[in-house]
């Protein structure tokens, strides 16, 4: 009697053919057939799918050796997660799954099964295996495809992937503006370069909508940011202009004008994305002659390449909102602008073409190729745009200068020469 109470108390073993009262064959369609010696105590407690097929209701259960011997098909594929499932039932006890799931994967495999075969113990320290562990791209992609079809138990699973609600995005929308636009030190460069970037991909529509759409409030801190960063830039200006001996290096100083204009560069295009940069532009404006006259001071080649690259970008955003109308200016201003930014433009596109290419003819940085082309075609516009008077004296200047491959205003030409040609007849003068 004592060996029979110690023989019903020792755990069972898969595997162990001496106390093995049931034979799990598991069959794929291309002929593969295992023997795994099993106990129906632990697989009718445990898997609900054994539990019907050893109890008497099956509708086999009367023809000899059915309930000793139970066969089960699967894909090839699914071969191993079958084998593992039956191992873990052995020991599905909390606290002893945990280090036995061997990646991503493999869990993902064992749960489809487990949840086939009605294993809930199984199930339940997978999804919180799963729930809780690092994925990689593709271990998630695989996640997307296969759990959202395997009903409430595996939900818990998809938790990190849910859509975020509105107020939450806002929050994080709004801290990231500020941190973006704080003008932090070099030492977080790369952390503001990541905020700016995902800012802009928030806002933008791709194959999916953006994130949050931009209301007022949005657009109003937006605003007050950039504003906050313009008056940085402003003071980096006076100080790059300034006479007076100061605790700060020239150097310094104009790695903190060049910090300044990447991230008005990078404001330029939120701006845009919102439709609002009418501020931004009046700001650019007001400060175009300090900032031409800053780009010009400094001696070091290479930096002053870059610099005035950056500020031939952000100036190119700014006047084509101006050209083609989205921020109105008065004729003055408008005037002013492309006389300024015209010359600068003739002048900085051969730097830059330059030295971009190293004396073994390799970039060293590549300008956005169709910066030139839009600049160019910019200026046409806004010089159409001015009294004819204007036009003629603009165009003049164009056809006396050495340098009239660039910008080419032929179209521009062409455009005021049939205008004062017929001027008189079309006004009725």
């Amino acid at each position: 009697m004592e060996s029979l109470n110690s023989e019903m108390q020792a755990p069972s073993k898969i595997g162990d053919r001496s106390t093995s009262d049931v034979v799990v064959r598991l069959r794929t369609q291309d002929g593969r057939d295992d023997w795994l010696y099993c106990h129906s105590h632990i697989l009718i407690e445990k898997c609900k799918y054994f539990a019907d097929r050893l109890s008497d209701n099956w509708p086999t259960c009367q023809i000899i050796d059915s309930r000793n011997c139970v066969e089960v098909y699967c894909q090839e594929s699914d071969f191993d997660h079958h084998v593992n499932v039956l191992r873990l039932l052995y020991v599905a006890t909390d606290g002893l799954l945990n280090d036995m799931w061997h990646g991503v994967r493999n869990a993902l495999g064992i749960l489809q099964v487990a949840v086939d075969l009605g294993c809930p113990q199984i199930v339940t320290a997978c999804v919180s295996y799963l729930e809780a562990v690092p994925w990689e791209e593709a271990e998630e992609e695989e996640i997307i495809r296969i759990i959202p079809n395997m009903g409430a138990e595996a939900e818990p699973i998809l938790a990190r992937l849910q859509p975020v609600n509105p107020s939450a995005i806002l929050g994080i929308f709004l801290s990231a503006i500020r941190f973006a636009t704080s003008s932090p030190s070099s030492s977080m460069a790369d952390l503001k370069s990541s905020a700016q970037e995902q800012l802009e991909y928030m806002i933008t529509e791709d194959d999916d909508a953006p994130i949050l759409t931009a209301d007022d409030e949005i657009k109003s801190e937006v605003k007050q940011c950039v504003k906050r960063l313009f008056s940085r830039f402003n003071n980096v200006l006076e100080a790059l202009l300034s006479e007076h001996e100061e605790s700060i290096s020239e150097e310094e100083k104009m790695q903190l004008f060049q910090s300044h204009l990447l991230d008005l560069s990078w404001a330029c295009q939120i701006l845009s994305k919102m439709e609002i940069m009418r501020e931004f532009v009046s700001s650019w404006v007001d400060a175009s002659d300090k900032i031409i006259k800053a780009t010009e001071q400094s001696s070091r080649t290479t930096e002053i390449v870059e610099i005035k690259l950056k500020v031939i970008e952000v100036a190119a955003k700014v006047l084509e909102a101006i050209g083609y109308g989205t921020v109105i200016l008065p004729t003055a201003k408008r005037l002013h602008l492309v006389k300024l930014w015209l010359p600068f433009a003739r002048a900085t596109r051969p730097l830059i073409d330059s030295a971009t290419t190293d004396d073994e003819g390799t970039m060293t940085f590549k300008p956005d190729g169709e910066l030139w082309q839009s600049l160019e075609s910019t200026f046409v516009s806004m010089i159409l745009a001015l009294p004819s008077g204007d036009q003629a004296e603009i165009l003049t200047e164009w056809l006396e200068n050495q340098h009239i491959h660039y910008p080419d205003l032929t179209e521009a030409f062409e455009v005021w020469c049939f205008r004062s040609k017929v001027a008189k007849r079309r006004l009725g003068l």
